[in-house]
């Protein structure tokens, strides 16, 4: 990557997600990035592609963090808690401002566009992720469990931004437990 294109999508990325999609202008991001309008427009030949070009780094790092905190675990269930733990320290991290895929996807809510293709294609790797690590502990039918994670991520993430998120993310830990627990106390039975 040039570095003048790094410095683009890299000034683009935090002003996208500090203040929105919409809100942020490409003027702006030239201005702050210290580039030209051409150059931007030739690595990103449009703005959509500026935001899927943000979307897919924030892909990447977020599919890094998972893979992180579930190598370090010594066990199928430790993987899958600290999955949660990592996503809950996201959430208590300075300028947390919500999910950048949910985030993006309330501002382009078309399915068809490519932006809102970006956002669908990072959940369902996310889904099937949450999914095999939940099969991982041995459970038959992890679909459900891990929608169920998903749903409490995705609540978790747009709470954490609200107030304070000590308790947001407390809740979200006892959830994940929860799903775990009820799996094992269904295997006991």
């Amino acid at each position: 990557m040039s570095k003048a294109r790094s410095q683009l999508l890299s000034t683009a990325s935090r002003l996208f997600y500090a203040e929105g999609l919409h809100a942020v202008g490409i003027d702006r991001i030239v201005a702050e990035a210290r580039g030209t309008r051409a150059t931007l427009y030739r690595h990103f030949p449009s703005k959509d592609d500026l935001v899927v070009a943000y979307l897919t780094e924030a892909d990447q790092a977020i599919r890094r963090q998972i893979e992180q905190a579930s190598a370090s675990a010594s066990t199928a269930a430790d993987a899958v808690l600290a999955v949660a733990g990592s996503i809950a320290d996201g959430i208590r991290s300075d300028g947390f401002r919500g999910c950048a895929f949910l985030n993006a996807a309330a501002e382009y809510p078309d399915p068809a566009h490519p932006v809102h293709q970006a956002v669908l294609r990072h959940r369902q790797w996310f889904l099937d992720t949450v999914t095999d690590l939940l099969a991982g502990t041995g459970e038959t039918e992890p679909g459900p469990a891990a929608r169920h994670f998903v749903m409490l991520r995705d609540g978790a993430m747009t709470a954490g931004c609200l107030g304070d998120p000590a308790p947001v993310c407390e809740t979200f830990l006892r959830g994940v437990e929860g799903i775990l627990s009820y799996r094992q106390a269904s295997v006991v039975e």
